[in-house]
Order: C-alpha cells, then sequence, then structure tokens
C-alpha cells in the first residue's frame, strides 16, 4: 500500500476528497476544449478525447509536477493542422510519435533545466497572452454554426447563454467566500446543469459541438511509408511540436511552482510528456501538452498531488464510454463561466502594477512576447523571440560594465585592473583601453576583478599580446580563473598570451 502512496506522491492525511472533486471539475473544463481543438485540426472529436485521456494519465503517474494536468492543447496540434490537411490523419500520428520521441531525449539528457533560462518579464508576456487567448476562445463560443455557416448567438439565445455565463462566475466568485469545501467550477457546473434541465431551457450545449461517446481507444500503428522522405515530411512538424509541448509544459510547471511553493522536477517532465505523446501516437490520439488553463482549475479546487490529474484523466475515460449521454447535455454557458474565470487567474495582473518601476527592455520583452502570443499563438516563437532580446540587452548592458583602472609603479611596469566580464559582446571596449604604443615596457593586466568567459575574450588578449610583441613590449596576464586557463591552454596552437600567477615575480627580474 505505501508502494502505491509514494507513486502518487500520496500521503495518508491527503485530501482524497479535494482530489476526486479537483479531478472531476478538470474533465468537465477539459472535455470542450479538447473537443473544439480536434475539430479545428479536422480530427474525428474522438481523437482529442482519447488524447486528453492518454496525456493526463501518462503524465500524472510518470510527470515531475504533482497537481499539473496535460491534454490535447491546442498550442501543439495548431502546428500539425498542416500536415494533416496535407497528408491526413496518419502523418500527423507518425509526427506526435517522432514529437513524443524527441521531447523523450531532452529528458534523458536532462536538457529540461534549461527552461530556467526564460526571464520573468517573458513569463508575465507568455501568460497574459495565453490568457486572453483563452478568454477569446470563450467569446468565440456565443457563434453557433447552421448549415455551414458560423454566426453569433442573437435574440434570447443570447441572453439567456450571457446570463448562465454570468451565473457561473458569480458562483465561482462568491462561493470560496462561503466555503472552500467543494470546487466552486464543479458546483456552478452542476448549478447551471440543474437549472437548463429542470427548466428545460434551450441553450447552447456539449452536444452541439460534437459526440463524445465512443469506445476504449486501441493500439494502432500509423499507416505510413517508413521511408526516409516520410521522415523528411514530418520531421520538421515533429521538431515544433516537441518545441512548442515542452515550452508550455516547463512554463506550467515553473508557474505551478512558485504557486505551490514547491519545487517540480523539468527533465522527469519532458521524460513523461515524450511517453505520453508516443503513446497517442498508437493510440489514435492528437497528442498535446501541459494545460494552463486546466492546471490552474486543478490548483484552485484543491489539487495538489498526482490523484487528482488520475481521476480528471479516468473520469474522461468513463464519459467516453458511458457517460456521453449527460456530459453532452452540460450548457456551454457554464464551461465557458469557468474558462473566463481561469483566464482572469491565468493574467498577471501583477505586471500591471510594477509596470513603470520595469527597466525599459523588459517591458518591450514582455509587450512582444504577450502580441505574439496572441496575434501569432504561436507560444514557441512567443517565448523564443523573448529569450532572445533578453540574452542581447543583458549582452549589451553586461558589455557596457568593463572598465579598466590604470597605474604605474615604483618598477615602472604599468598595470590594468579590469573590472566586469570580457566576453564576445565587451571585447571591443576592452581592446580600446590599451595603448601599446605609448605604454612602457612591461604591462600587466589583472583580472581578480574580471572573469574571461569565452573564445572570443581569449582570442582579443592574444590580438593583444601580438599587439605589444609587435613594439617589443612585454605584456603578462594575471590572477586568470582555473577555468579560463584551462581554456587558453586547450586553445595553445593559436592563441598566444603570457600568464603569469603573482605579478611581484616581475619586480625580481
Amino acid at each position: 500500500m505505501q508502494k502505491i502512496l509514494n507513486l502518487f506522491d500520496l500521503k495518508r492525511e491527503i485530501n482524497y476528497k479535494n482530489e476526486v472533486l479537483a479531478g472531476l471539475t478538470v474533465a468537465m473544463t477539459m472535455i470542450p476544449e479538447s473537443l473544439s481543438f480536434a475539430i479545428l485540426a479536422g480530427l474525428s472529436p474522438l481523437t482529442g478525447l482519447y488524447a486528453a485521456f492518454l496525456m493526463g494519465l501518462v503524465t500524472a503517474i510518470l510527470g515531475g509536477r504533482p497537481g499539473m494536468v496535460s491534454g490535447g492543447a491546442g498550442a501543439t496540434i495548431v502546428v500539425l493542422i498542416a500536415l494533416a490537411a496535407s497528408h491526413g490523419v496518419e502523418y500527423l500520428f507518425a509526427a506526435v510519435v517522432l514529437a513524443g520521441i524527441l521531447q523523450l531525449l531532452v529528458g534523458i539528457f536532462k536538457l529540461g533545466k534549461f527552461v530556467r533560462l526564460i526571464p520573468q518579464p517573458v513569463m508575465y508576456g507568455f501568460l497574459n497572452g495565453l490568457a486572453v487567448i483563452i478568454f477569446m476562445a470563450q467569446i468565440a463560443q456565443f457563434k453557433i454554426t447552421e448549415n455551414g455557416t458560423t454566426n453569433w448567438i442573437q435574440g434570447s439565445a443570447l441572453y439567456l447563454m450571457a446570463g448562465l455565463t454570468l451565473l457561473t462566475i458569480l458562483i465561482v466568485i462568491l462561493l470560496p467566500k462561503i466555503t472552500k469545501a467543494i470546487p466552486a467550477s464543479l458546483v456552478a457546473i452542476i448549478v447551471v446543469f440543474g437549472i437548463v434541465y429542470f427548466f428545460d431551457i434551450d441553450t447552447k450545449k456539449v452536444l452541439d459541438i460534437a459526440s463524445v461517446s465512443g469506445s476504449l481507444p486501441s493500439f494502432h500503428i500509423p499507416g505510413i511509408p517508413w521511408t526516409l522522405k516520410t521522415l523528411q515530411i514530418i520531421f520538421p512538424y515533429a521538431l515544433i511540436m516537441a518545441g512548442v509541448g515542452l515550452i508550455e509544459s516547463l512554463l506550467t510547471l515553473n508557474m505551478v511552482d512558485e504557486i505551490t511553493n514547491t519545487k517540480g522536477k523539468s527533465n522527469r517532465e519532458a521524460t513523461a510528456q515524450g511517453i505520453a505523446n508516443i503513446t497517442n501516437g498508437f493510440f489514435g490520439g492528437m497528442g498535446g501538452c501541459a494545460m494552463v488553463a486546466q492546471t490552474l482549475v486543478n490548483i484552485g479546487a484543491g489539487g495538489r498531488t498526482r490523484f487528482s490529474a488520475v481521476v480528471g484523466a479516468i473520469t474522461i475515460l468513463i464519459i467516453i464510454l458511458v457517460g456521453g449521454p449527460v456530459i453532452e447535455q452540460i450548457p456551454m454557458a457554464a464551461l465557458v463561466g469557468v474558462m473566463m474565470m481561469v483566464a482572469i487567474g491565468t493574467f498577471e495582473w501583477v505586471s500591471f502594477r510594477i509596470f513603470n518601476k520595469m527597466p525599459k527592455a523588459d517591458i518591450l520583452v514582455m509587450v512582444l512576447v504577450t502580441l505574439v502570443t496572441i496575434f501569432l499563438h504561436n507560444l514557441a516563437l512567443a517565448v523564443l523571440i523573448g529569450v532572445i532580446i533578453s540574452a542581447l540587452v543583458f549582452a549589451w548592458e553586461s558589455a557596457k560594465r568593463i572598465r579598466a583602472r590604470r597605474y604605474i609603479d615604483d618598477n615602472g611596469i604599468k598595470h590594468y585592473d579590469i573590472y566586469g566580464p570580457l566576453f564576445f559582446g565587451s571585447t571591443t571596449i576592452f581592446s580600446e583601453k590599451f595603448d601599446a604604443v605609448n605604454d612602457p615596457d612591461i604591462v600587466v593586466i589583472s583580472f581578480r576583478e574580471s572573469s574571461v568567459l569565452d573564445m572570443s575574450a581569449i582570442e582579443c588578449l592574444s590580438k593583444i599580446t601580438e599587439r605589444y610583441r609587435k613594439q617589443d613590449k612585454k605584456i603578462y596576464l594575471t590572477y586568470l580563473s582555473l577555468r579560463c586557463q584551462r581554456m587558453i591552454k586547450n586553445a595553445g596552437n593559436v592563441v598566444q598570451v603570457n600568464i603569469i600567477d603573482n605579478p611581484d615575480s616581475l619586480h625580481e627580474k
């Protein structure tokens, strides 16, 4: 029994009621989203539900972040829409398998830690953009498609759905002020469902999107030619999907770490995401990654262990097998209201409060990431742009920090005491500080308060040494770190510099 508890990161004093209710709430909110994304990609609705079940179950058991929920996310399926349209669903399944293999390799080789390189302004922009996307996706539910034409709901139907949505939002806001014994989101869904059912109200329901009834997913090897040409077709899609999925999953992991004040395991999560997507590809799921909205629903409802995510995944399977007719009658207004509150909770409102206090470069990064996320719906591109700009700004600011204190000692030796990092961005400024023509015959450069960080810096030192050599002068480097000395030694055939341990030894010569 204890081994089972350890597997799920559970303790005997766990609040099972909260975990079960949180899992049920997650399942209710995941169903319409999974259906919508599958239909958007031109796939069978069950493809989305299978992804929600398989991703949720595998990552719940094997993942590195208890309380995090994975499923058929739009961020990953959007990448594969063009592939499915041009080559068919079998190629999509193959791409999902390959993406899973790539993610698995990231986890095995422990590359998940590189998500730590994502700066806070990028996180703010990512979450703010994602919140807007989630909210706008709910606004789209106020449309209805008839005879192939999509139009806004009008008249009494619009007022009714808006009223039910508002009621859902009010329950989610007010119920926690009275009691937190039951997740407010689940109560809101049940209350609105009861009102619509008992008063026989005609409003948009889950059934209006698609049927959710089906059978168990079965093993199926993608029916594609296993050739190099096929690999060339699916690899770009798989690579982008793997990157998008890992970025969103690891950012979600970091978000839950902050909310719960605990520490997840990024490499284990990357491995679990890979295994889950491989499983999806062989069992008819459209693949996916961590879902920020559903994770926030789970955490907000009291889910803190793997158990809630397992309950959510199994609930989706039960709904597929036997519960479809009931779930299909849930009003979309209830789910829209819950997801709107999730969007509001996802938005980093603190970014507004500190907006005027942030450096201008950080403000630019945050706004740019937000806009790219909203308008391009490309989370990986948004994060990549933010990281690159942040890195360039950091490099520029660091390059400006390098300076030198110059003086000549009693023995006529000129000293350059260097302050600040020497790397590719600061080599030009560093090089301009030296006057080989007018300096005395012996010059010492001290790196006691500086660091030599890369090969560009070492090459710069070599060129300065050569500049003094042409003037028949000696230049010595001292207080270099062991790491730098090793780098110089490795580049000994192309880099020529003079290193001394103690500059006082020059006085004895």
